[in-house]
């Protein structure tokens, strides 16, 4: 994510968050599912006294998004242990148990702060949170959502399990491809005018 802030300290919309997912939606499948997600949180340093310079250590430090820097990332690791089955010729996916892990990076001073710049920064790195957040909260959403429409997936004719593979590839694919543009549509709010993370953005940038 581009995050550069020039002349009267106008946030350009190039600003970027990199990760992958969405709007916060309740997922209808959580009654069903007995694992949960791991979460972790990672930091990486950032120097300056103000607000600003903070922000411009972020645009300097933070993670690679592409052709720009984030602000903050949500990545995730997901794997599955599936059971598949043939039964009469045909082949069932008899159960699917994930394993998902959820990993933040956050941007964190490397030195203490000013007491009135050290409230502005928190009031900023608890809304960064809350965002990402979101983003962790739609990735356990997609990955339960993978389990419902799998799990007891039958296709005929398919003693050796193979084509069933390729149904899975099409289905999981779809699901992966929602949530991507749902998350691009997510940030593309969220960083827009008016929208909150430019509200905190811009708040940290001319607090101090």
């Amino acid at each position: 994510m581009a995050l550069h802030v020039r002349g009267t300290l106008v946030l350009r919309a190039c600003i970027r968050l990199c990760l992958v997912t969405a709007a916060l939606v309740a997922s209808p499948f959580a009654a069903q599912a007995e694992w949960k997600p791991v979460e972790k949180v990672e930091t990486y340093a950032i120097s300056g006294q103000s607000g600003l310079e903070l922000y411009r250590s972020i645009g300097q430090n933070g993670p690679n998004a592409g052709i720009a820097r984030a602000i903050a990332q949500t990545n995730f690791k997901l794997t599955w242990t599936r059971d598949y089955q043939a039964r009469a010729g045909a082949c069932v996916l008899v159960s699917a148990k994930p394993k998902l892990i959820i990993t933040y990076t956050l941007p964190s001073p490397s030195s203490p702060l000013p007491s009135a710049i050290q409230k502005n920064w928190e009031v900023f790195l608890a809304g960064v949170s809350a965002h990402e957040r979101v983003h962790g909260a739609t990735i356990v959403d997609m990955a339960r959502r993978i389990e419902a429409e799998t799990v007891g997936l039958t296709v005929p004719d398919d003693p050796k399990c193979s084509k069933i593979r390729v149904e899975m590839t099409k289905r999981l694919s779809a699901l992966s491809q929602a949530q991507r543009q749902a998350s691009r549509d997510f940030d593309r709010v969220e960083l827009g005018q008016g929208g909150n993370l430019q509200k905190l953005i811009l708040a940290l940038v001319n607090g101090g």
